[in-house]
């Protein structure tokens, strides 16, 4: 089961590779600015007219995974998973469907958080209706989903997390398709201040670590030139050995030596 499941992850992301180009794959109408509570309140409404009314109905948040169904999704051409604040990002969200029932697509939703803990949101994202989203038995389908961040965030690390939700058989669930760690950057440029401070940090850094050993390399040198020189040559006899000498055969043939000259 884990080998087919790797296998279809790795077919999946190819096709979604291909499809990001076009968006191909299934074509559902959209509604970007759909709000969640009116999206469950319609699948809530749904159940009510086709169940009992004393029939509890769940809360969307409890909704468990199908069986059956897989999910795999990737950002095309942002593989480094950068996301511009206040501009519009794409996920490319693959499902296949190997239950026992057609499916249907209900909308995708997502939510920032800080990544050290989940409990602590930082901004739920948009989400986004289908409409005629049905994917049947052994079937798999591409759905585009777009939000956008606040322009306001701070740039910085954040947990994403994606939920694609979605009936079978008038029962809602939901898949999570993506939950993983995001950079959310200035829309003016990738660069933030914290990263030009840390540039310009390590420049600085850099900078002092070369005048340092510029330096070593200088006081190496001076200790060099510094060195005692060792002179080689004749030098003037102390008299104190000439009187040492007075009377020996070296004095006095030192003494015809110089009556000759």
């Amino acid at each position: 089961m884990k080998s087919s499941s790797m296998a279809f992850r790795v077919f999946l992301l190819a096709v979604l590779l291909l499809a990001s180009p076009f968006l191909s794959g299934v074509r559902c109408q959209a509604d970007s600015e759909a709000d969640l509570d009116d999206v469950v309140a319609d699948v809530i409404k749904g159940h009510e007219e086709a169940e009992t009314v004393d029939e509890d109905i769940p809360d969307f948040r409890s909704w468990a995974s199908a069986p059956g169904v897989d999910t795999v999704c990737i950002f095309p051409k942002n593989f480094a998973k950068l996301i511009l604040a206040g501009e519009e990002s794409e996920v490319l969200v693959g499902l296949k469907n190997e239950g026992e029932s057609k499916l249907t697509v209900i909308a995708l939703r997502a939510s920032l958080h800080l990544p050290f803990d989940h409990n602590l949101l930082v901004q739920n994202l948009t989400v986004q209706q289908f409409y005629n989203g049905s994917v049947p038995v052994s079937a798999q389908a591409t759905f585009p989903y777009l939000f956008s961040v606040s322009k306001y965030l701070q740039p910085g690390t954040f947990d994403l997390v994606g939920t694609i939700m979605y009936e079978i058989n008038q029962k809602p669930y939901q898949s999570t398709f993506y939950n993983g760690t995001v950079e959310v950057v200035e829309a003016g440029g990738l660069l933030s201040i914290e990263s030009v401070f840390l540039i310009c940090l390590g420049l600085g850094l850099l900078a002092l670590s070369g005048l340092w050993v510029y330096g070593q390399i200088q006081n190496f040198s001076k200790k060099t030139k510094r060195a005692p020189k060792v002179e080689v040559g004749t030098g003037t006899r102390d008299a104190s050995m000439d009187e040492w000498l007075e009377g020996t055969a070296y004095a006095q043939s030192s003494k015809a030596t110089k009556k000759k000259k």
